[in-house]
């Protein structure tokens, strides 16, 4: 099965050209994006050796849906999806800070709390939390950009302070990754899933804060099944999810946490199918359609002459 972990265009009028962990963003005359969802995964910001068979066409098609779901309430970047892996819409001047925003006390937040934090991101937390447990209200937990390596937890106040995001820029997207959270939690529970956390980025054009990026995907957010989860939780069971965080598992007991000296683990064609099941099994379940593979002898020749297209026509 062909995957696209590498991409190499030249568009016509293409300014700039950003290779993403994921996503490779090309600019067009400095104004219009062009979005390519690879088949790359990665996991504690390492770019894993393996792509995922259809994980960029199930990302571009998530975040399409949710994009367009969501633009009553929030303006986006996004103007058109011309191939099944491709988004394309305006360029911004992205915040250099990630929304992270938590419903839910679980992965690298429950991580810190089991060691003994009580404080993330500025957020205080109270004594006996248990894994997976509802916040009495969602967590916004932002995270610095950084330009190599790992994201950085900062908070609300030092982000203001460093001048990173202006204040007043900064509670226009506090205020959309609530709006944008709450939405998401309500389209979540209508197909009996928990948007447990999710990550939202934000960027200027004509002084106006936009949505950009992806949001509501498994890359970008975790989802319990709703059926079961009170069971579990006072069990103290792990709970069915959907999300990369089995994927961060799998690693974890083999011994990788993306630290200095230590190896991928052997990634095998039978995982990555497994891993390419769970992404479809995600897209199907948050979307409530069909999931139709859009099976190419040549994805690169696909992308481009899709892409051409929707330039020559735009």
């Amino acid at each position: 099965m062909e995957t696209l972990v590498k991409t190499d265009f030249h568009f016509p009028g293409q300014t700039a050209v950003y290779h993403g962990k994921v996503r490779d963003v090309y600019t067009i005359n400095n104004d219009l994006l062009a979005i390519v969802a690879t088949d790359r995964i990665s996991a504690f910001d390492v770019i894993l050796p393996k792509g995922i068979p259809f994980k960029g066409q199930v990302l571009n098609q998530i975040a399409a849906y949710f994009l367009e779901s969501t633009a009553d309430i929030v303006p986006n970047w996004l103007m058109a999806t011309p191939d099944p892996m491709v988004s394309t819409g305006v360029r911004c001047e992205g915040f250099a800070v990630e929304m992270i925003i938590r419903g839910y006390l679980t992965g690298s937040a429950w991580r810190e709390y089991a060691a003994g934090a009580r404080e993330i991101c500025g957020v205080k937390l109270p004594d006996g939390m248990r894994e997976n447990e509802r916040f009495p209200e969602p967590i916004i937990t932002p995270t610095t950009k950084a330009a190599e390596g790992h994201d950085e937890n900062i908070s609300r106040e030092e982000i203001i302070a460093r001048g990173i995001v202006s204040k007043e820029h900064y509670e226009v997207m506090e205020e959309y990754t609530r709006r944008l959270f709450k939405r998401g939690t309500e389209m979540a529970a209508e197909k009996g899933l928990i948007l447990v956390d999710t990550k939202y980025e934000f960027g200027l054009r004509d002084g106006k804060v936009i949505l950009i990026d992806e949001i509501h995907t498994p890359d970008s957010s975790r989802y319990f099944y709703a059926d079961g989860y009170q069971e579990r939780f006072e069990k103290g069971e792990a709970q069915r999810q959907l999300s990369k965080e089995f994927v961060r598992q799998w690693l974890i007991d083999h011994g990788f946490m993306g630290k200095e000296g230590q190896q991928v683990p052997e990634m095998t064609d039978e995982f990555c199918r497994q891993v390419s099941d769970r992404y479809i099994e995600l897209y199907e379940h948050v979307t409530g359609r069909k999931f139709e593979p859009a099976v190419s002898d040549d994805l690169t020749r696909r992308i481009e002459t899709n892409v051409l297209d929707f330039l020559a026509n735009s």
